[in-house]
């Protein structure tokens, strides 16, 4: 090896080419890579020389035709020192020699991401480059990345590497190049980062294996533990642990050996080298010879372990964990007992967040620790489900154009409807509240319900002169804008924190009801143990909020709980609220989402959380009588996510924007021009003179 550290392998300050640069999956790497580092100097791409590679925010990449006329036209201080490979399987092995004809000696390292070029072809670039005194990472490797300088080659770390590499002294070297993320991220929820990533790859013939790169650590200074990630096939593993026995490998590992399930299925890993090839390359073998050399059995999270000559003797040398999840805690586990100090306080614990969940009758028979939420989607595979869902319980919307076309409204030239029901007709009825429920769901709503959703409006239209809307109307006003303009202005100032908190507890709701079967939010004979699930709900906030305390991170509120004003009783309301509620109450009527929420503000007194009952406020009570009057619409498919959602935000917004219109025609009447501003005196200088 030219390598006598990891750091070798790639630093700060190291120049880097990529070969067939303007291929899709090559482009996009080497894109994401300078925008991180910059450390990209070119590369090259059969007919494209002459082009570049623009990056946004970061220097373009000059294209040449070859890895010849690369060497040839960048001058000596730009020329690479570490090369990308990104050829297909037929052609690595001319572009690995054009490199080593042209770089004399220049190239130190070369990282070849090309997946199953053969092994004659490997054994070949492994004596031409040993020959050239250049170490070759790979192939099917997906890169490297070093943390503590900031720099990568390879796709490593995705598209955003500091999302899951924090700078420490942890090293990740792993079989397969997405588990090095993986594990990069379970790391940080035990207060440790990483000091380098490093995709061996998994093609039958690894040109740096496992034990090459743990000799490497060795004499790396900036690396405290090694976690690696192992699959079966192969006997890089065995040669690498007679290794470490035979120096006294003095860094501890943590092993993940995966593919158990290989001995018993008729599975594939989906990587070339993951063929067994004998007794000792399977995975129960690979297990054994782990637990053999660290001298302690598998990682347990339930043992408590205690400091004893014995353990410390064995965890100097490692632990081997059964499932990825205990990471965290073996690492933690590790770092207490050799006083390997943490990297930075401890990340918010990584936890399932299940996409998707649809327990059915399972539900009412699975224990409640193991009945998970789904979970939030992580873009751009958000994206994905709403177009794949539609957003909603069941149906997905047809996309088409609808530039010139409407499902809202229709106008014939005699009659103008709305979601197919006559304007005029509408009119005879003479109900406006009716008319506006019917254009934003597309059906006709109960007497109650647009009883119920007058009350929400009306509560809507005003809280004062002092809320955040009224002010934007006033000072839109004052400053001589018409009625549209000023209703425009306090529209504007209506957002999540203040009147679309509606649309956060439909989420929330839509969250804790998921799983359960609810065929009418009207009845109060639902047969649903609501106590039981306040008390579930609770239970998980409080771990959730008490986690994220401890990781000193910020955590999700429960929406549409406490207001500003009425908040200083010991039983507190929100006055607008209770005419919502009062009015349930004199029909006896009920439902079942309004019911949730007053008693998870007792709950949430009572141990503790609060130090009074707090208000179910109004953005709640609309959110809780939308989504009851939708809720059929959902089950059967005929309304999506999304747009109740948007009647919670709209039902608060209409009633404002009303508000609006009076708060604009007082202050026309009584107000005088720009009396909105400000005072120069009444404003403070938080800034010195710089002139």
């Amino acid at each position: 090896m030219r390598a006598g550290t990891l750091q070798d392998l790639l630093k700060a300050g190291d120049r880097v080419a990529v070969s067939n640069i303007t291929g899709r999956e090559a482009g996009d790497v080497t894109v994401a890579s300078q925008k991180y580092c910059a450390n990209v100097v070119g590369g090259w791409a059969l007919g494209k020389g002459g082009q570049a590679i623009d990056v946004p925010g970061a220097p373009a990449i000059p294209v040449f035709a070859g890895a010849g006329e690369l060497f040839a036209k960048l001058p000596p201080p730009k020329r690479p020192n570490k090369v990308v490979v990104y050829s297909p399987p037929l052609a690595v092995y001319g572009e690995v020699k054009e490199i080593v004809d042209h770089a004399k000696g220049g190239v130190e390292t070369m990282f070849i991401v090309t997946e199953h070029v053969s092994i004659e072809v490997t054994a070949k670039i492994a004596r031409l480059c040993a020959d050239a005194n250049i170490d070759v990472l790979g192939g099917n490797s997906l890169g490297m990345i070093n943390v503590l300088d900031g720099v990568r080659v390879g796709a490593v770390g995705g598209d955003s590497p500091a999302e899951s590499f924090r700078a420490g002294c942890v090293a990740i070297l792993s079989n397969s190049g997405n588990m090095v993320n993986t594990m990069a991220s379970y790391l940080q929820s035990a207060g440790m980062g990483i000091s380098y990533g490093i995709s061996t790859g998994k093609d039958v013939l690894i040109l740096l294996p496992v034990g090459d790169l743990l000799e490497l650590a060795a004499s790396d200074e900036r690396t405290k533990m090694l976690v690696l990630y192992v699959e079966p096939g192969g006997l890089y593993e065995k040669r690498a642990v007679e290794m470490l026995t035979r120096t006294k490998f003095s860094k501890p590992l943590i092993v993940y050996v995966t593919g158990q399930i290989l001995a018993t299925r008729d599975l594939s890993l989906g990587h070339a080298g993951a063929v067994v090839e004998g007794g000792q390359t399977s995975a129960q073998a690979k297990m054994a010879l782990f637990d053999e050399y660290f001298g302690l059995p598998p990682f347990d999270p339930e043992t408590r372990y205690r400091k004893s000559p014995k353990l410390t003797k064995g965890l100097r040398r490692g632990l081997r964990i059964t499932t990825l999840h205990h990471l965290p805690a073996a690492a933690k586990l590790i770092g207490d007992m050799l006083g390997i100090e943490r990297d930075f306080p401890p990340a918010e614990p990584l936890h399932l967040n299940p996409w998707f969940a649809d327990y059915r009758d399972l539900a009412r028979r699975l224990p409640s620790r193991v009945i998970l939420p789904a979970g939030a989607i992580p873009e751009p595979y958000a994206s994905y489900a709403r177009v794949a869902t539609g957003e909603r319980l069941g149906a997905t919307p047809v996309r088409r154009n609808m530039r010139n076309a409407s499902h809202a409204s229709s106008n014939d030239g005699r009659i103008t409807r709305i979601h197919g029901y006559s304007l005029e007709d509408q009119m005879a009825q003479g109900s406006f509240v009716r008319s506006v429920l019917l254009a934003w769901t597309g059906e006709p709503v109960t007497q109650t319900e647009e009883e119920l959703l007058a009350r929400c409006f009306i509560a809507a239209i005003s809280n004062g002169p002092g809320t955040i809307s009224a002010q934007g109307v006033k000072l839109s006003t004052s400053a001589g804008n018409e009625p549209n303009t000023a209703i425009i202005a306090a529209l504007a100032c209506i957002g999540d924190v203040h009147g679309g908190n509606g649309r956060q507890a439909v989420d929330y709701l839509l969250k804790v009801f998921r799983d359960i079967d609810i065929a009418d939010p009207y009845d109060r004979k639902h047969g649903i143990d609501l106590d039981d699930l306040v008390h579930r709900v609770v239970d998980r906030f409080a771990q959730e909020r008490d986690a994220a305390k401890d990781a000193g991170r910020d955590y999700d509120r429960i929406p549409c709980l406490g207001h500003p004003i009425f908040k200083d009783d010991a039983v507190n309301f929100d006055p607008r609220e209770r005419v919502v509620s009062r009015f349930l109450e004199e029909r006896g009527l009920y439902n079942i989402f309004l019911d949730f929420y007053h008693r998870l503000t007792l709950r949430l007194k009572e141990v503790g959380i609060a130090r009074n009952v707090w208000a179910v406020n109004i953005d709640g009570a609309i959110a809780s009588v939308v989504l009851a009057m939708c809720w059929r619409a959902l089950r059967e498919k005929r309304i999506t996510i999304q747009r109740v959602r948007s009647i919670a935000f709209l039902a608060f917004a209409l009633g404002r924007a009303a508000g609006a219109g009076g708060e604009f025609l007082d202050h026309q009447d009584f107000g005088s021009p720009m009396d909105m501003r400000v005072a120069v005196a009444d404003c403070e200088v938080l800034t010195r003179p710089k002139d």
